[in-house]
């Protein structure tokens, strides 16, 4: 990746759809407030807002598959919501594979010396950044593993 690139990514949930910003793979993502749904559906007037703030050019959603790699419900429910973004916004937008980023989210909150109340901490956000983090790196490695011509 030559140039900045800015994306907003997503840790899609039924309730809460965790926010991160980020353009450089070498800095940490800037984790935003958790976006409100419900069953699903985010408040898109948010969505909005964070688009347009941040001047989002692209979008990274993460996917939880199953431990076995078949597809979840919470898997197509998180397609169906990056679909919509990108049909809403007419920008691109990537899935990545997000299996435990949670937990991993989770961890890393404890581990800097936050509390067990997730919703009031912004675990969702932090989910967020961890996959803008897998998109960059795995945007990083097809780039240098590509064949030079």
């Amino acid at each position: 990746m030559d140039k900045p690139l800015n994306l907003l990514g997503f840790d899609f949930g039924s309730k809460r759809i965790g926010a991160a910003f980020a353009s450089n793979p070498h800095t940490q993502p800037i984790v935003l407030a958790p976006i409100k749904a419900q069953d699903g559906i985010p408040n898109w007037p948010t969505i909005d807002s964070l688009v347009n703030e941040w001047q989002a050019q692209a979008f990274v959603v993460g996917i939880a598959y199953n431990m076995d790699g078949s597809v979840s419900e919470m898997a197509l429910r998180a397609r169906k919501f990056a679909n919509r973004m990108s049909a809403r916004f007419d920008r691109p937008c990537y899935l990545v594979d997000e299996r435990l980023s949670t937990q991993e989210a989770k961890q890393e909150h404890l581990l800097a010396g936050g509390g067990t109340d997730w919703k009031k901490h912004g675990v969702d956000g932090i989910a967020a950044g961890l996959i803008l983090q897998s998109w960059f790196s795995e945007t990083q490695h097809r780039l240098s593993t590509q064949p030079l011509v």
